[in-house]
């Protein structure tokens, strides 16, 4: 289990962070328009990122469902099956011709 440091410490953890510059340019506007140290307004924009909540990614456009409805009537597979079996057989005898 990782050790818990003192609050004491973690207020005074220092690092350091590779900003964009336009980003910089506006966190430098804004400690110098409320007066704050720069410090304190890196935290509050942190804070209020890390607080707002995460926006769900989703597809850019989602096709739109349509119901159909059921079929109507029964369905008769009988012909279906017959033509396949008709056009196997012609498929045989193609063959059995070609091997003549």
């Amino acid at each position: 289990m990782p050790r818990c440091l003192p609050r004491t410490h973690l207020d005074a953890l220092r690092t350091t962070l590779t900003l964009d510059d336009q980003v910089l340019r506006q966190l430098r506007a804004k400690a110098a328009s409320s007066g704050k140290p720069f410090k304190a307004v890196v935290d509050e924009a942190l804070r209020a990122g890390l607080a707002a909540p995460v926006p769900r990614s989703r597809p850019a456009y989602v096709c739109p469902a349509f119901a159909m409805g059921l079929p109507q009537g029964a369905i008769d597979f009988s012909k279906a099956l017959q033509l396949a079996g008709e056009l196997e057989d012609q498929a045989r005898f193609e063959k059995l011709e070609q091997g003549r």
